[in-house]
């Protein structure tokens, strides 16, 4: 099991653990201290995605987020510094059951996952697990380091927005 921790002094409860269940199976788990239903807006709601998503690390803004997060909608995130060099991910939710479970596509590639989130609610807190499928064990080792680099920044913005939102409501 590959595990990665924001900082050594960092609750032993919000770390972010990623593990690989097969060769082309990724699975990413983490606890926040919120509701499942206000993890899941955080997931689902463009004002609140762009709040966190892009690690601050990479010095880039998430330029444009469009979300339709139901069954048969979709998604478009657009990060760079300008509309020039713009990255773009996309895809189409396949299930959206609020406040648990969000599956999605990742098309920007040919060999995207089929990735699915779950939200599980226990004492007011939630415990995430994002499990990416790939279509073969080559896409999964190509995109295996970077994600799971990646993940515990984006995740530490997380838990500082949900601060946020747990205080307003």
């Amino acid at each position: 099991m590959v595990e990665r921790r924001e900082n050594e002094s960092a609750p032993k409860k919000n770390r972010t653990a990623a593990e690989r269940k097969s060769d082309r199976e990724l699975v990413v788990t983490r606890t926040f201290d919120a509701p499942a239903r206000i993890v899941y807006e955080a997931w689902t709601r463009p004002d609140l995605f762009k709040r966190w998503w892009v690690p601050k690390s990479m010095g880039v803004p998430l330029l444009s987020c469009e979300m339709d997060a139901r069954a048969g909608g979709s998604y478009r995130l657009e990060f760079g510094h300008d509309a020039s060099d713009a990255m773009a991910f996309f895809g189409k939710y396949l299930e959206a059951t609020p406040p648990s479970r969000l599956v999605w596509t990742n098309e920007e590639a040919d060999d995207g996952p089929i990735t699915t989130a779950t939200f599980e609610e226990k004492d007011g807190k939630t415990l995430l697990v994002l499990s990416e499928l790939y279509p073969s064990k080559e896409a999964l080792d190509k995109a295996h380091s970077g994600m799971a680099d990646g993940m515990p920044e984006q995740f530490a913005q997380l838990d500082e927005l949900l601060v946020t939102l747990g205080a307003s409501r």
